[in-house]
């Protein structure tokens, strides 16, 4: 994948379904425009690109696909992303926050069945992000806030099928740069304060005054 080499920094929170990441996002968001940073938060699948329509019938169960289709269908939506959203903001210096990525389709296409090299290969072309976080949430857990939420389970909403996809999730530290693994099954507040503690070490002990660019000038 291509390092983010514009003004902007990337980062991207993931993690099963049910595993708050999108909770995270939003406090993140908050967090940096409350000190001056320019955000855009976002989130994949989109629901904009016409390959993200289609997937959103598709993890509604409204559609059948092929495994491998689906994949090339998140790679396209991810094309769209990058292409509309993501690298234009980093063009302008701000901070970008992303509600998954890449990391959604290695983990879920791989757990789906298709060869992870062949996933990665599909992805070769796209930005690797700054900084990504993974929340580590236990299947069962995931799902017990799933059914809280009163609302039908999508394609993947099944604890043996997220079980497969926390295989592979957990190895992804090992395999890219700058991806860190959280607890993610301590209070909201709990989790935020870990990725807050990650990130600003981040941010001022590797990255010097390179964050300062997404500052509001």
């Amino acid at each position: 994948m291509i390092k983010n080499s514009y003004l902007g920094k990337f980062i991207v929170i993931e993690g099963l379904d049910g595993s708050g990441h999108s909770s995270q996002v939003s406090l993140l968001k908050d967090f940096f425009v409350k000190n001056n940073y320019q955000v855009v938060s976002s989130k994949e699948p989109t629901q904009e690109s016409e390959a993200g329509k289609e997937i959103k019938k598709i993890l509604e169960n409204s559609i059948k696909i092929d495994a491998v289709e689906l994949q090339k269908l998140f790679a396209e939506d991810r094309k769209w992303h990058l292409e509309n959203k993501i690298i234009p903001a980093l063009k302008e210096g701000k901070l970008v926050i992303s509600d998954r990525y890449c990391f959604s389709s290695f983990a879920y296409g791989a757990a789906d069945g298709v060869d992870l090299d062949k996933l990665i290969k599909m992805n070769e072309n796209f930005l690797l992000p700054d900084l990504t976080f993974i929340l580590k949430v236990r299947p069962e857990i995931c799902i017990k806030r799933i059914e809280k939420r009163g609302t039908p389970k999508t394609l993947f909403e099944k604890e043996e099928r997220l079980a497969k996809v926390w295989n592979f999730y957990e190895k992804f530290p090992q395999m890219f740069d700058n991806i860190i693994i959280i607890d993610g099954e301590m209070s909201i507040e709990g989790v935020f304060d870990k990725i807050k503690k990650n990130l600003l070490e981040f941010i001022f002990i590797k990255n010097g005054k390179s964050f300062e660019k997404c500052r509001q000038s």
